[in-house]
């Protein structure tokens, strides 16, 4: 396990084994396997760029060889910040491929939150747009990397038909190198030995501030089952199209089942830059999209932008709304929006609760419509293991309301060197304390109630 995380007990990396949820493959060495199995089929689509799987491998090959031969080493970190385009899924699993650690980072955030990011994980490389919707992103780069002493290696993404401002390859004083993303490429080499129980990736931790980040370790084991276990809970095929509008990054979209869960069954992903209905709204139907994510708020304003869009969405069968965490704002769904996805646009809607960290619920397609409008579900895992407490820590009886507290086979024991913030926010038996109220309905789906005030 990467320093400074908290592996699981051996207990239960014995039943998760034994239960069959961690199977002991890499997701960069899956995406191997989706390359032969699917090979001429569509991965991703964006805007008029479309990669089948075989040259999605074939790239995240040769962009992982380029990341090498720059210098980047198993186990260092890499800060990634690029919106929801192609080299976001290349980057990161070029990164794992390597052996390196991926630190997936909102791309609003600016020196003020990515400075102590790189300090935190001590990141060696940081890989973002050169500019993006008038930010400098590589201007930023370089002044945390003359912060010193960790940044030393910065790739610069350019959309496709402009050039980087800085042509090839340059070190500046701090004695930082520069790269054009698009330059960092070279012929495959041996692959890298890698362990599934080793950390793929950080994500930043729901409700964390941004000036005092944490970060939650995810591994290959665990992630590959949650993103696994999403895609049979939607009956996911390779007939779907997942469209990503929330960030690429994000714990919905990349792997509830999001990105991950999506190229594991053969399916195609569609990356759209912003979650706005003139966006999205044609997307669906020009793409036949199947299945997306949003938040509560970004749901109502599709439903309000459609007479104006003028989109068949006849396709969409399944839009999952995700309710905690930044990525929602901590809004919860209105029942009247429940009640206008299956009138106005004819599927079902899923409610997903939980973050970076776990739990996570999720109504079922199957569930009865009142259900699906009154709560949000069960948790995904069947060796999901879930208690609602009072303030002194005893379960609370059914119907009444208490905090939810869950550790599982996706729910890490801690997060990223923060053993004393791991101190309040786990229970000693390893629960994770989410600070979400909720109680227990009498056919054992769960209602989130509220938040506490000042949780742990």
């Amino acid at each position: 396990m990467l320093d400074g995380c908290t592996p699981w007990p051996e207990e239960f990396v014995d039943r998760y084994w034994a239960a069959g949820h961690w199977s002991g493959n890499t997701l960069d060495n899956l995406l191997r396997g989706w390359a032969l199995e699917y090979g001429p089929r569509t991965a991703l689509v964006h805007d008029d760029t479309r990669l089948t799987y075989a040259n999605l491998n074939r790239r995240v090959d040769r962009v992982a060889a380029g990341f090498r031969l720059r210098g980047l080493r198993p186990g260092q970190r890499v800060v990634v910040q690029l919106p929801n385009v192609p080299e976001f899924v290349v980057t990161v699993f070029a990164l794992m491929r390597v052996g390196a650690v991926p630190v997936l980072c909102p791309l609003p955030h600016r020196t003020a939150e990515v400075s102590p990011l790189v300090r935190l994980t001590q990141a060696v490389g940081y890989v973002g747009p050169s500019t993006y919707q008038g930010f400098d992103h590589t201007a930023m780069a370089a002044d945390i990397a003359a912060e010193g002493p960790f940044l030393r290696r910065v790739f610069s993404y350019e959309a496709p038909g402009t050039s980087s401002p800085f042509g090839g390859m340059r070190v500046d004083a701090s004695s930082c190198h520069y790269f054009p993303l698009s330059s960092i490429d070279a012929p495959p080499d041996r692959a890298v030995a890698q362990s599934a129980d080793q950390v793929a990736f950080l994500l930043p931790a729901d409700g964390a501030p941004t000036t005092e980040p944490r970060l939650v370790p995810r591994t290959h084991n665990d992630y590959v089952h949650q993103a696994r276990a999403a895609a049979e809970l939607v009956s996911l095929t390779a007939d779907d199209v997942y469209l990503a509008a929330l960030p690429a990054g994000s714990p919905f979209a990349f792997g509830c089942p999001g990105i991950v869960g999506t190229l594991s069954v053969g399916g195609t992903v569609v990356l759209a830059e912003n979650a706005e209905p003139g966006a999205c709204l044609p997307l669906v139907e020009r793409e036949q999209v199947t299945l997306t994510s949003v938040t509560p708020a970004d749901a109502e304003r599709w439903l309000d932008g459609l007479p104006t869009a003028q989109a068949d969405l006849s396709s969409l069968r399944l839009v999952q709304i995700s309710e905690v965490g930044p990525i929602s704002g901590g809004g919860a769904l209105a029942r009247t929006t429940v009640e206008r996805m299956g009138s106005e646009w004819g599927c079902r809607p899923q409610r997903v609760f939980g973050g970076a960290e776990g739990p996570l619920l999720f109504t079922r397609p199957t569930d009865p419509d009142e259900t699906v409008r009154t709560t949000q579900g069960r948790p995904l895992s069947p060796d999901d293991e879930i208690r609602l407490v009072d303030s002194d820590g005893r379960d609370v009886p059914d119907g009444a309301s208490g905090e939810l507290l869950g550790r599982g086979p996706y729910t890490p024991r801690g997060h990223y060197r923060a053993p004393d913030h791991d101190a309040r926010t786990f229970t000693p038996d390893g629960y994770f304390r989410t600070g979400a109220l909720a109680r227990r309905t009498p056919a054992g789906d769960l209602v989130v109630t509220g938040h506490l005030a000042d949780p742990a």
